[in-house]
């Protein structure tokens, strides 16, 4: 009687609580089968894909190692992923800067801030493709309405591409993805900004600080772990830029503006070596988890110190 009371108790407390984790099981289930879905199972098949010669409509061929052997030694790989990170270091110090600039700007309610967080921030439902079609529309030698105009004017006399060198083509590129996407950054960092306690800024102006003193020895150092976020977030999409470099300069000029993704899709639907686009993407995929765990690991060190 002794023992079996203790029993009984416990299985009584084990049932509701038995029965809670069986319904957070069930409401986590559509989110863990989402994530198998679309992110695990094709990792899976891409990673064997790697391994095989895979045409798009032929016969498949296992070849090991093959196709990683093959992009060790590619360079066309090389100076893609190169150009891919310098791509990566300029857009995400021009997103960073000018997302600071703005979310100063507007962390603070008054007349008028409301219409400009509006307008910074409809640029992101924008999708890339039209954005990139528009700059065309706008810039291209062949089409654009302001060569035209400028010729028009006579303030030029001959053709006017911006896309047949590499400066202007990048610079295009990376003010088009500013524009487009600065609203996001601009939205996390200003809601960083509020999340710090005004005791600070209070206490700094008691001690006489200067704006800029306080902007660098108390926003910034606060606002690390939100940085950190823009940073990942940044650099994850610019190293999987694609539409507005398929649209706006198609590699060129003398495929200088390739970046990895644009090799991949090359790869796999011009050549049809699906095989070989598997591998590098798996490599891309490498890389991508490399740079995110570094800077992760940068934020948890510094938020420790």
């Amino acid at each position: 009687m002794t023992s079996a009371a203790p029993a009984r108790s416990r299985r009584h407390r084990r049932g509701p609580m038995a029965r809670r984790q069986r319904l957070g099981l069930l409401f986590v289930a559509p989110a863990v089968l989402l994530v198998l879905g679309m992110f695990i199972l094709p990792v899976i098949v891409t990673g064997v894909m790697s391994f095989y010669d895979w045409s798009l409509l032929g016969q498949r061929r296992f070849v090991g190692l093959a196709n990683y052997e093959r992009l060790a030694h590619d360079t066309s790989f090389r100076d893609s992923l190169g150009f891919t990170t310098v791509y990566t270091v300029i857009a995400t110090a021009a997103l960073l800067v000018v997302g600071m600039v703005l979310a100063s700007a507007v962390r603070h309610r008054r007349r008028g801030v409301g219409l400009l967080r509006t307008a910074y921030v409809v640029p992101v439902v924008i999708g890339f493709a039209t954005a990139s079609y528009v700059t065309l529309w706008l810039l291209d030698d062949r089409i654009g309405i302001i060569p035209d105009l400028l010729r028009r004017l006579g303030v030029v006399d001959g053709p006017v591409s911006v896309f047949s060198s590499f400066p202007s083509a990048l610079a295009v590129v990376v003010v088009l993805v500013v524009w487009k996407t600065v609203g996001l950054t601009m939205l996390l960092l200003m809601t960083g900004m509020q999340a710090i306690s005004k005791d600070y800024y209070e206490a700094a102006q008691v001690d006489g600080a200067s704006r800029l003193r306080t902007y660098f020895k108390i926003t910034l150092p606060l606002l690390r772990p939100t940085i950190g976020l823009v940073l990942i977030l940044t650099v994850i999409g610019s190293y999987l830029a694609f539409d507005q470099f398929f649209i706006l300069t198609q590699g060129g000029p003398d495929n200088s503006t390739i970046p990895v993704v644009y090799l991949i899709y090359r790869a796999g639907f011009i050549d049809f070596n699906l095989g070989y686009s598997a591998a590098m993407s798996i490599a891309l995929m490498v890389i991508l988890l490399i740079l995110t765990s570094i800077q992760l690991l940068l934020t948890r060190t510094r938020e420790e110190a």
